[in-house]
């Protein structure tokens, strides 16, 4: 923790909150004509939350969440695909702990694994990769969930399951990338945002270079940023400087982790193993062109969607979201999650009913977590 109190000084914080409060006041912001800041990663709406940052900046400046979060946006007719998997008899279902229990038509993997599916909850690709060595005779599929962070693990694991003949390892795929959905909420009439909080462990990955459509096609300031509450402060306060002194840029606060141009070996795994797909559905946003990732030729023996006939080009792709859930005009920012008529009733974190309540990350999650029921009453 002494590395990280620098990154939680109350007296930097209190200095940072007044120039924040100057300079939104220069330009002309009140809490009637706010100026909308999307943080784009999940973790960051939770660290707004935890430490109070949106009750703590200045009331001209709204904190809109974005679709941050995999698991958030990972729509119910993958879920359906995965449970269809993972009901085989010869499968040996794998995943991360938190897409257990993302709502599907058809339930849930927990629900699932509680009618007897084997199912089982992994920390890694590579825990995945162990248990086909331990079991030859099942197959073994990884539920491959996550932006740019989680793709290269993925990608190194099936590298590796090719270079030991593991033909009872695949993945399913469902890595996705940030760019795009960013593009897609710009190119929307009804979304007026000023700038963008963007994320960091993403970023760790990919570099600062991805955003620069932002600041180019679209006059919109963006700051790549960290995760303590001086971080995000740092990085409103940037934003807001760029909009003040009218420039649009990629500005990097997060340089301590963030190299420019990303992570060259994480890099060059994931163009080894993925292609891009030429459409993927998201929740909430529906199809996005480029968006998804699938596993290149090469690879396909690894591939769950080849192996399985399942996903893309195997049946009706949309499903309906359950009656009365908005978690996709929360994902997109036009509402807060206490807008919705189900938050705090028919949807809790012990009985979700849309992906938001469910994920760690989900802007849902943060405002129960850390309102309650004061969140649910408003």
């Amino acid at each position: 923790m002494k590395y990280a109190s620098e990154f939680r000084d109350p007296v930097a914080a209190k200095a940072v909150l007044a120039a924040i409060a100057r300079t939104a006041e220069g330009i002309g912001a009140t809490r009637e004509k706010p100026l909308h800041i999307m943080e784009i990663c999940g973790g960051h709406t939770h660290a707004i939350f935890r430490y109070g940052l949106d009750k703590l900046v200045h009331e001209g400046v709204e904190f809109i969440h974005g679709p941050g979060c995999p698991v958030c946006v990972l729509p119910m007719s993958r879920v359906d695909e995965a449970l269809q998997i993972a009901a085989r008899p010869e499968v040996i279902f794998t995943t991360f702990g938190d897409a257990m229990r993302v709502p599907g038509t058809q339930g849930s993997l927990l629900q699932a694994k509680a009618s007897g599916a084997d199912i089982r909850m992994v920390y890694s690709p590579l825990d995945a990769l162990e248990i086909a060595r331990r079991t030859p005779g099942r197959e073994v599929v990884f539920f491959g969930l996550g932006f740019e962070t989680t793709t290269p693990s993925t990608a190194l694991s099936i590298q590796q399951a090719a270079r030991e003949g593991l033909g009872n390892f695949s993945v399913f795929c469902n890595h996705i990338t940030v760019p795009e959905p960013i593009r897609a909420l710009l190119d929307d009439p009804d979304m007026r945002l000023d700038g963008f909080i963007g994320p960091g462990h993403v970023s760790m990955v990919i570099g600062t270079h991805p955003y620069d459509f932002i600041a180019r096609d679209y006059g919109k300031p963006i700051v790549v940023a960290g995760f303590e509450p001086l971080d995000l402060l740092q990085s409103v306060l940037m934003v807001l400087s760029q909009i003040a002194e009218g420039r649009a840029e990629v500005e990097n606060q997060y340089a301590r982790v963030v190299p420019e141009h990303g992570n060259q070996v994480s890099l060059a795994a994931i163009a080894d193993v993925y292609e891009r797909r030429p459409s993927f559905e998201w929740r909430g946003l529906g199809e996005i062109d480029a968006s998804g990732l699938r596993i290149r030729a090469p690879y396909r023996a690894f591939d769950a969607e080849a192996k399985f006939g399942v996903g893309y080009g195997a049946g009706p792709r949309q499903v309906a979201e359950p009656e009365g859930c908005a978690c996709g005009a929360v994902m997109t920012g036009k509402i807060k999650p206490t807008a919705c008529p189900q938050f705090g009733r028919g949807c809790t974190p012990e009985r979700p009913l849309g992906a938001l309540m469910v994920s760690s990350e989900g802007a849902c999650a943060a405002y129960w977590q850390y309102g309650g029921a004061r969140a649910a009453a408003e």
